[in-house]
């Protein structure tokens, strides 16, 4: 076996440990990354050949936590672990945030990152080690990747800042944030706080970004010792410059015209824009078995969001016709629902949001079961996206990833308002 183990000190003396080679062999990379008693073991799994039709990157991240790794058997009948909970679908999206953009842009093959926590200790949070577990497998790996990135949890205690605190640490905190970074960019900042200055998020911002640079130096220093500096090659997606050309001088400037009329409507600007398109399909010639229709209809789109930005940076002014510094038309409505505790209608523009607001009791609280939390939680928000919404026929199969990350951010600004009793 060749076992390859690296240190990172953070800056308060704590240290955080990363070892390849042992587990998880069969995967094109494989790291377990341990702080104190936590550990988390990250595999990565990509493809050789690119996913058939594809035009974006079919990457999925999924983060798990073990209740074995607590000591703790889970509950309910069944007794074993069911799908990912709330939580574990936030981490694997703050992750896959800062992950997805660092591959090469015609990457088409299917790719599944897998960070499972195995052990887990109260003073090492593991949601703010999962990024850098992911990036150290991908970087023992063989899987093409821009550059090492790593994300790392700043609170601010009593006026100082700590880069990974413990959870008791953490509960006394007035800034909780999560910050991703390479070496040289700030990549994704989320998180919540108490009213602060500017100078103090930045400052907390660059005290992230300096602990994350030694988490990617190792990196790198890592790949060396792997012997993976060396990328695979890989099919990049079907390119043909001429045809793009040719595309792009036949429509570009009716695309370009359309978004400068400034239509208000949406479904009716979206006709504007297709008419365009299907005008150019309608005269390509049926018989010529050589075009690729997948290709010209890519280069269809990319010419019509290029019309969109460079009317917006040239000419200042927005798709339905705004300025830069105007809102869309807002209007409220309250008391819509009449057998609801609360209601309301909010409208911006085209977009809508229907919201209701139910009392309960003691007895309706929500039951927290988790590997390192169990409690209750008073205050509830669920946030739903149905495909009506969009104009879209999409089956209903319960909250999607996204759903549940707006409505924890929706839900993480109004907690720090709601009373606490």
């Amino acid at each position: 076996m060749n076992i390859i183990n690296k240190t990172i000190e953070l800056p308060d003396g704590r240290t955080i440990s990363i070892e390849t080679g042992k587990l998880a062999k069969h995967a094109d990379g494989s790291v377990v990354v341990r702080m104190g008693n936590t550990m988390l073991l990250a595999t990565v799994v990509s493809s050789k050949e690119a996913r058939e039709g594809a035009n974006f990157l079919p990457l999925s991240v999924d983060y798990q936590e073990k209740f074995a790794a607590a000591g703790k058997i889970p509950g309910g009948f069944l007794k074993r672990e069911g799908k990912m909970g709330d939580h574990e679908v936030l981490t694997s999206r703050l992750v896959d945030r800062a992950i997805r953009p660092l591959f090469p842009d015609d990457y088409y093959c299917d790719t599944q990152i897998m960070i499972s926590l195995i052990s887990a200790d109260p003073e090492a949070l593991p949601d703010s080690l999962a990024a850098l577990a992911a990036s150290c497998a991908l970087s023992v790996s063989d899987i093409p990747f821009l550059e090492p990135i790593s994300e790392v949890r700043v609170a601010q205690i009593d006026g100082e800042f700590h880069v990974n605190p413990s959870q008791d640490m953490l509960a006394k905190a007035d800034m909780d944030l999560i910050i991703a970074a390479s070496m040289d960019n700030i990549l994704m900042v989320e998180g919540e706080m108490n009213e602060v200055s500017e100078e103090v998020m930045i400052e907390a911002i660059r005290v992230g970004h300096e602990a994350i640079k030694v988490q990617c130096q190792m990196q790198v220093e890592l790949m060396k010792e792997a012997g993976t500096e060396v990328k695979r090659e890989h099919e990049g997606g079907v390119k043909n410059e001429e045809l793009e050309k040719q595309v792009f001088d036949a429509v570009y400037d009716k695309l370009y015209a359309v978004a400068k009329q400034g239509i208000k409507a949406k479904a009716e600007r979206k006709e504007a824009f297709s008419a365009v398109k299907d005008e150019y399909l309608d005269s390509l010639p049926e018989d010529d078995e050589e075009l690729d229709l997948d290709l010209i209809k890519s280069y269809l789109s990319a010419a019509e969001k290029k019309a969109a930005r460079n009317l917006v940076l040239d000419e200042r002014i927005r798709l339905d016709g705004r300025d830069l510094n105007e809102v869309r038309p807002i209007w409220s409505e309250i008391d819509y629902v009449p057998s609801a505790h609360g209601s309301s209608v909010f409208t911006r523009g085209e977009t809508q949001s229907l919201t209701t607001v139910t009392l309960g009791t003691k007895l309706d609280e929500q039951l927290i079961d988790r590997v390192l939390e169990k409690g209750s939680r008073k205050f509830i928000l669920h946030y739903n996206f149905p495909g009506f919404s969009t104009g879209e026929v999409k089956p209903n199969r319960g909250p999607a990833r996204r759903e549940i990350g707006h409505g924890n951010l929706a839900y993480r600004a109004l907690s720090k308002v709601v009373p606490p009793n």
